[in-house]
């Protein structure tokens, strides 16, 4: 087993119980306790669960966005073929934004080189945009990024999304259903996805299945605001159809 396919396995397991000890995730994943010992240390540096003595516990209430870090190694190929579908859907020349977030974060690396204009909403898309070779054309927004996530926040990024107009927003979500619309965990997040909507022509999502039919707690907006949503082949056909009967045409990756 790899090392980042123990380290998700691991996280799962401290996550879905609460709480598990060095033993029960040596046993779990057929490896020794010191290197699993080495693992929680690893996993506890980048805020995925706590170090206890003896083992680890999770961060994580319920509701709660899971860490960045941990939601990177989630979903990889995914989420890689969600974000080609949705350059695809990109033609040369239009002007982008693009929502923060690990899918959106592939997005920004198949745009990269690309003859558009983006303007990322985090700290990671910027990085990934910042010496991009070519006709690319980078916009930086104004923000307070958010801690451990980089998603750009507040009256800056707000004020940035009011003065611009764009052909496509990419818009990442935590909960999509046909019913609650688009949701987040963060109401600051949510007020940026929601004035990024409203400053584009169109709307595109990217989302990968296990988003679709959950609801977060901050509302973004009605469903019927989105033109397209691109998931993958774990999306719930019936949140599917639901979607597609509300005007969005739903593309599979």
């Amino acid at each position: 087993m790899s090392n980042a396919g123990r380290h998700r396995l691991i996280a799962q397991a401290v996550g879905e119980s609460g709480s598990a000890t060095v033993q029960e995730l040596a046993a779990l994943t057929g490896t020794s306790e010191m290197t699993i010992r080495r693992d929680l240390d690893t996993l506890a540096a980048h805020g995925v669960l706590e170090r206890v003595r003896g083992g680890a516990r999770t961060l994580l209430l319920r509701g709660e966005e899971p860490p960045f870090a941990l939601r990177a190694h989630e979903a990889i190929d995914a989420k890689r073929r969600i974000a080609a579908e949705v350059s695809s859907l990109i033609a040369d020349g239009e002007s982008v934004l693009l929502d923060s977030g690990t899918t959106c974060l592939e997005v920004a690396r198949l745009l990269r080189g690309r003859q558009v204009t983006v303007m990322p909403l985090s700290l990671q898309a910027i990085h990934v945009l910042s010496d991009a070779p070519g006709p690319t054309t980078l916009m930086v927004p104004g923000g307070r990024p958010r801690a451990a996530e980089g998603a750009l926040t507040g009256p800056l990024a707000l004020a940035s999304l009011a003065a611009l107009r764009f052909d496509t927003a990419v818009i990442g979500c935590c909960g999509l259903s046909a019913a609650e619309g688009l949701t987040a965990y963060d109401l600051d997040d949510a007020a940026v996805k929601k004035a990024g909507i409203a400053s584009a022509r169109r709307i595109i999502v990217a989302a990968d299945g296990s988003k679709l039919g959950r609801t977060a707690y901050a509302h973004v907006g009605p469903s019927t605001l989105l033109n397209t949503l691109v998931t993958d082949t774990t999306a719930p056909a019936d949140e599917v159809t639901a979607l597609e009967s509300g005007g969005t045409v739903v593309k599979t990756a």
